[in-house]
């Protein structure tokens, strides 16, 4: 067996699906009860005719706000959009997904490998874990009782770096979905629905635990793939059309969509709309600024090496240090005052450190500026940069709309320097990846509701070359000090033009019949005339 430290990139098997650990939950098979809630989309339809015709046939026929976010992903009408119902999910869904008889249940919990926390359904979860307990205690005392299967699967896992753990990966995400609530997870699979990464064991294992009756539901949060997951699983089972609509832009599922024939026999696959997060920043942005934030392609790190300073005559009394004789300089604490800034979205204050440097990796879209800069300048990063070298939000008058500006305090420590020892993560967003060996002090600054938390490190790895300080080079960045360049020139030039507009409606102010009875201007004309003779 390769020790997890030595497994250092996405292998074969991770790319086949074949690295999970398969955890089988004892239940029985019922007969599934009639539904006709749902509207149905049947595709086991024998088709008698020409191939180009056959194909023309399996080519979906959508309606308008759907070709828009297929084609140009975006909605065909905003102002529309805003007027429909939100998904009553619990009454919709959850009571089937939690119900004890009928058939089988399998639930597709689909989380985003780049923003997991935040993407997580710890409500779905939890519920999910509660009702395999109270219908497996019910199915041993000779009740019916209907035993949900739960497949974690995680998807996007090619947005993370190829040189990732996969074991590791899955040690990880096992470890963080049980401390949000999904104590009975079934299987976990790691998942790039974009590159097929996964896909044929997750199907087999959705067949497998479906049976031949059983309903299949895909639930996650707004934007976590549920779609494209669907379309890659219906792909792998022989179906050549991709009839679910897909797009990045939150909301593209309205209501639940029924698809029957994609697996055997007549189980059911059901994509469930995207539930919506309060608690993640992106929920608050434009679709302009959504873009900014959204990560589309291999992350990379951008690590900035912070040196602090040592005071002298001051104990680390609040880090409870084992040495603190005469004030020795292991038990002082280093005071930083250095803020890290990505956007204007998520800021990094390192109050206080135990160690003389410590290294902070950013994890986020690679078109979010970042700066960094002394701590005692962060408020006037607020007011001056805040809309405009830092986007999003894009614009001013978008800072008070995010709403009120926050801080949270983290004590976090690390046991070794040259790599991460944990994560500080905004949901949403991205997330701080801290590097030090010792303990640290560390406020977070963003917009009031946002969830940030504290997490063991899922990438350890950081850049071999160290940002420095200011802004990063980026062209939104470029694209501000452009546009306050031109503002300066501008009030430059009316500054200019209007102090010589004041001089000659000055001059032209004194008559000559004034000049020559008024002996100030005749000496100040003098004078002036003396001035460019010795000159």
């Amino acid at each position: 067996m390769t020790p997890v430290s030595d497994e250092s990139e996405i292998t074969d098997s991770i790319k086949r699906g074949l690295a999970n650990e398969i955890m089988d939950v004892e239940g029985n098979e019922i007969l599934e009860m009639e539904d006709q809630v749902f509207d149905k989309m049947s595709y086991n339809v024998e088709y008698r005719g020409s191939p180009d015709e056959k194909n023309a046939s399996q080519k979906p026929v959508v309606c308008s706000r759907c070709h828009s976010l297929r084609y140009y992903a975006k909605v065909k009408d905003p102002g529309v959009e805003n007027l429909l119902p939100d998904f009553d999910f619990d009454h919709t869904v959850g009571r089937r997904l939690m119900s004890i008889g009928g058939a089988r249940t399998v639930v597709l919990l689909v989380v985003d490998a780049a923003d997991f926390d935040g993407s997580f359904p710890r409500k779905v979860a939890s519920s999910a874990s509660k009702t395999i307990d109270e219908n497996a205690r019910s199915w041993k005392e000779g009740k019916s009782g209907n035993i949900p299967r739960v497949l974690l699967v995680v998807t996007k896992i090619d947005l993370l770096p190829s040189s990732i753990s996969p074991t590791r990966l899955e040690h990880w995400v096992r470890t963080r979905a049980r401390e949000g609530g999904a104590g009975k997870i079934t299987s976990v699979h790691l998942v790039s629905a974009m590159r097929d990464w996964g896909v044929k064991t997750l199907v087999d294992d959705v067949v497998k635990f479906a049976g031949q009756r059983g309903n299949v539901w895909a639930v996650g949060a707004q934007n976590t793939g549920k779609s494209t997951l669907i379309n890659a699983i219906g792909k792998c089972l022989g179906m050549t059309a991709t009839h679910l609509t897909e797009a990045p832009v939150p909301g593209t599922t309205l209501g639940i969509v029924r698809m029957e024939g994609v697996l055997p026999g007549k189980a059911k696959l059901l994509d469930t709309p995207g539930l919506l997060h309060p608690h993640q920043i992106s929920t608050r942005l434009t679709m302009e600024e959504q873009k900014l934030i959204r990560i589309e392609k291999e992350l990379k790190p951008r690590t900035y090496r912070i040196k602090v300073s040592l005071p002298a005559g001051k104990c680390i009394g609040a880090f409870n240090l084992m040495l603190c004789v005469a004030c020795s300089s292991l038990s002082q604490p280093m005071h930083a005052g250095h803020s890290v800034h990505i956007a204007g979205l998520l800021r990094l204050d390192v109050e206080e450190s135990s160690v003389d440097s410590l290294y902070v990796t950013v994890w986020a879209s690679p078109l979010l500026p970042l700066h960094m800069g002394k701590m005692e300048n962060a408020c006037t990063m607020l007011e001056e940069h805040f809309g405009r070298q830092l986007q999003p939000p894009i614009g001013v008058g978008r800072v008070e709309e995010l709403g009120k500006w926050v801080k949270k305090e983290f004590h976090v420590s690390g046991s070794i320097w040259d790599s991460s020892s944990v994560d500080i993560a905004a949901a949403g967003l991205g997330w701080f990846a801290i590097g030090l060996k010792g303990e640290a002090q560390l406020g977070v600054w963003t917009y009031d509701g946002v969830d940030v938390i504290v997490r063991n490190a899922l990438l350890p790895q950081r850049s071999r070359n160290f940002e420095v300080s200011g802004f990063t080079v980026s062209e939104i960045v470029s694209k501000a000090d452009r546009a306050r360049s031109k503002k300066h020139q501008n009030e430059k030039k009316r500054k200019g033009s209007n102090s010589t507009e004041a001089s000659s409606s000055a001059s032209s102010s004194v008559s000559p019949a004034d000049a020559d009875s008024d002996p100030t201007y005749s000496a100040s004309k003098s004078n002036s005339s003396s001035c460019s003779m010795q000159s």
